[in-house]
């Protein structure tokens, strides 16, 4: 038996999952946990963004309407 690691996105996995079951093969799938220390953004902007998430769901959110356009580029 021979042993294949493949690293792909979830649209690929779902076609290779069909191939393997058509082809009759058995296969595992192992999700990769992403831990701080392998994430490429800044701990600190990502803790600003979900704050700015959670606040947009309180309904703290500003529309922007025609008006505020003039109002903050004058055109």
């Amino acid at each position: 038996m021979d042993t294949f690691i493949v690293h792909a996105d979830s649209k690929v996995s779902k076609a290779l999952v069909a191939i393997f079951k058509a082809l009759n093969v058995s296969y595992e799938i192992k999700k990769e946990k992403i831990t701080k220390e392998d994430s490429p953004y800044d701990p600190e902007f990502v803790k600003k963004i979900l704050e700015r998430s959670e606040s947009a769901k309180r309904g703290n959110v500003v529309e922007y309407t025609p008006e505020l356009k003039q109002q903050w580029f004058g055109k």
